[in-house]
């Protein structure tokens, strides 16, 4: 796991930010993010609704997973990134453990392909203005 504040390292690959939106207070240039994916991020209304209310995680995972299957075209772009070159999932969330990342991860490695256990890595990313 990586704090935005460090640099990235080499193991990250392309770093990819996988939220719908911003974090308030840290420009893009420092982030240093290869490239952000909002349409694979959860919708508006499931983000809104889940509001990282832990009680309710296990039916956020479910709606989710749905909008991936819905959003097919998005999941298949970043399967070939994946498929092309290392890759790190970049999320704002502080809860490491419960968040849309943790759940994409998820959905690619049990329903798009079999990934090997460390070639799809993860960092954190979050602002400490926010």
């Amino acid at each position: 796991m990586r704090n935005v504040s460090e640099l990235p390292a080499s193991e990250d690959g392309v770093r990819i930010f996988v939220e719908r939106l911003w974090p308030r207070g840290l420009s893009k240039e420092s982030a240093r993010i290869d490239i952000w994916l909002s349409d694979i991020a959860p919708s508006t209304e499931l983000r809104k609704w889940y509001n990282h209310i832990p009680e309710i995680w296990p039916e956020f995972q479910k709606r989710y997973q749905s909008e991936l299957r819905e959003n097919d075209n998005v999941v298949q772009g970043l399967k070939k990134k994946i498929d092309t070159t290392d890759i790190s999932l970049i999320f704002a969330a502080k809860d490491v453990a419960r968040n849309s990342a943790v759940v994409l991860k998820s959905y690619l490695e049990k329903r798009v392909f079999s990934l090997k256990t460390n070639s799809l890595s993860f960092s954190i990313f979050y602002s400490k203005k926010t």
